[in-house]
């Protein structure tokens, strides 16, 4: 089942019988299944009737409210019973220094393992020389032994720093960034960079809830209130895998292009409406490309992948394992 991303500015998701309707202007312009569709993302300026609202919270299907620069401002969930046994020990986890830095070094290693394979075929595709590799071979070793979270939070900045760094001279010339730059992002692609790990992060925080656990309490990344800290977790694994292969391809393939983007009123720089058709559309695709499991021995979604890596934490967090297995990209 697929996510329905609705961005028309001013359309209206309506219900007729067991079907979905889009319509802006009494004009249908999309209709879906109800029991194909897993998830619904309103984005501006878009609204809902009352009985299609009561059909997807009866068929539990969340319905999530972003601004069009990817921000979620909430989500319409249908009552769950949630897991107080795997929250509780959540909770408990999160007071924990040891089991905090021992599920960070996976975490990030996993991070680390993906950025480097995109790296490499960024180097053959394109030719790029520099240390940049280097630095992210030596990122790996060193994350496995770092003695804190300081540590390791200050290795996997550096080796961010290395990353971009290189994936930078993979993009077209028009559209190349100096640096990373988010809130606001000050380029066409920080943009782009920005809007994807925010549909990103409002997908993991879908899954985190699904199997029970608080987006809110996370292990690597700093408690600060309002922030989805274990979301942030999950997220880095996945990255460069959805998110950044995704946003090179849009740029290279010139699907979207510099006059795609308008300047913000807060210095930003954010994509108009026919850039955002594109980009939405693009990365729901990308959620629904399927990668072996290394032990099912089926190909999963990465929409699936989300919700087994969001198990598999749990079971670490309740004891049930004793190591947890990052998300591999090959």
């Amino acid at each position: 089942m697929a996510t329905l991303y609705v961005i028309e500015s001013g359309a209206r998701i309506e219900k007729e019988y067991q079907r979905l309707l889009v319509t802006k202007d009494d004009v249908v312009l999309k209709a879906a299944p109800l029991n194909r569709v897993s998830r619904v993302v309103l984005v501006g300026r878009v609204g809902m009737t009352t009985p299609a609202m009561y059909s997807l919270l009866r068929g539990k299907v969340a319905v999530s409210l972003v601004d069009r620069r990817g921000r979620l401002h909430g989500r319409l969930i249908p009552p769950t019973t949630p897991n107080a046994q795997l929250r509780k020990a959540q909770y408990l986890k999160e007071d924990d220094p040891h089991f905090c830095l021992r599920v960070s070094r996976w975490i990030v290693q996993g991070k680390l393992h993906n950025s480097r394979t995109l790296m490499m075929r960024l180097a053959r595709r394109y030719d790029i020389e520099g240390p940049w590799l280097a630095r992210m071979d030596n990122a790996l070793v060193q994350s496995k032994n770092a003695a804190s979270l300081n540590q390791l939070r200050g290795i996997e900045g550096s080796a961010a720093r290395a990353y971009f760094a290189h994936i930078r001279q993979a993009v077209r010339a028009e559209m190349r960034a100096d640096k990373r730059s988010r809130r606001p992002p000050k380029d066409p692609f920080n943009a782009l960079l920005s809007l994807g790990y925010s549909l990103l992060y409002e997908s993991i925080i879908s899954a985190l809830e699904i199997v029970g656990l608080d987006p809110y309490i996370g292990f690597f990344h700093g408690e600060k209130y309002g922030r989805p800290t274990l979301a942030l977790d999950m997220v880095e694994e996945f990255r460069a895998p959805i998110v950044d292969s995704l946003v090179l391809t849009l740029v290279n393939k010139r699907m979207i292009k510099p006059d795609d983007f308008v300047d913000g009123y807060d210095g930003g720089v954010y994509l108009r409406e026919r850039g955002q058709r594109v980009f939405f559309r693009e990365f729901s695709d990308r959620l629904q490309v399927r990668t072996m499991h290394p032990t099912a021995g089926r190909r999963l979604t990465y929409r699936q992948w989300f919700e087994v890596q969001a198990r598999a934490l749990g079971n670490l967090i309740q004891d049930k394992t004793n190591a947890y297995r990052p998300f591999h990209w090959r």
